[in-house]
């Protein structure tokens, strides 16, 4: 199966009805892309939750150690890591059934969006959440 993402126009639509985005290897560091792109998230009005083992707070908020370590639901799991930990993101995604999960621009990985397709998920992979939310404010 190829992977197919929404329409850039549902694409503005789920970001439009989405707040809650959990960022997995949101990184501490500004230079980073991960930081500048759930900045910019974050500034739009999305509350961001950092999920990184490594860090202890980012964006002045509270990092988690995994998915499973948040309370409440979560609207959308944006991934910043490399494509083959896709699968692995993608169970414990569904282990807490949130709505969205969205691989960044250059992350994709055919498992894990045919396992999260077969259970009925949105998934987007390969598109950069900040340039869908600027292109379709």
């Amino acid at each position: 199966m190829m992977i197919e993402n929404p329409s850039r126009e549902e694409m503005g639509k789920m970001l439009k009805k989405s707040k809650r985005i959990a960022v997995v290897g949101l990184s501490d560091n500004p230079d980073r892309t991960s930081y500048m792109v759930s900045k910019a998230m974050q500034d739009s009005g999305y509350e961001i939750i950092p999920v990184n083992p490594a860090v202890s707070e980012v964006l002045g908020v509270k990092a988690v150690k995994a998915l499973k370590d948040i309370e409440g639901h979560v609207d959308i799991v944006n991934v910043f890591r490399r494509s083959e930990f896709l699968p692995e993101i993608a169970k414990e995604f569904a282990e807490i059934d949130a709505d969205i999960f969205w691989a960044q621009l250059g992350v994709e990985n055919e498992e894990a969006y045919n396992f999260l397709e077969e259970k009925g998920y949105t998934v987007i992979m390969n598109r950069c959440i900040k340039v869908e939310h600027a292109l379709t404010k």
